[in-house]
């Protein structure tokens, strides 16, 4: 071989980067940084949206107004178990829903304040 060949060959193996863990490790955490951004930004507010539509549900009481998920508003008259009767209009109609099918739980405004 002649000594432009050894060069050639010297510079090769100059150009390869030692210590390449460095950069495995990187390649590895950013998916999971990818989620962990990802589940602050999108799942971590909707559990809790989810979690207080739920209290809201619980604390549903007679003479609160609600929406439900279809759109139909009304007034709360009964309630037994995981059913919640509502009146939704002048003439009385009266409807009987499950507390899943209840949207927004909207209490009423009352005179003391």
């Amino acid at each position: 071989m002649t000594e432009f060949n050894y060069q050639l060959l010297a510079a090769a193996d100059a150009a390869v980067p030692e210590g390449g863990g460095l950069g495995a490790i990187l390649m590895m955490l950013s998916p999971l940084l990818i989620l962990v951004v990802m589940w602050f930004l999108m799942i971590r507010p909707q559990r809790k949206q989810e979690k207080k539509l739920k209290e809201q549900r619980e604390n549903m009481k007679v003479g609160d107004r609600i929406v439900t998920i279809g759109g139909v508003t009304g007034r709360v008259v009964n309630i037994k178990d995981d059913e919640v009767t509502i009146t939704s209009s002048v003439a009385n109609t009266m409807m009987t829903f499950r507390k899943d099918a209840i949207n927004q739980v909207i209490q009423p405004v009352s005179d003391d304040t």
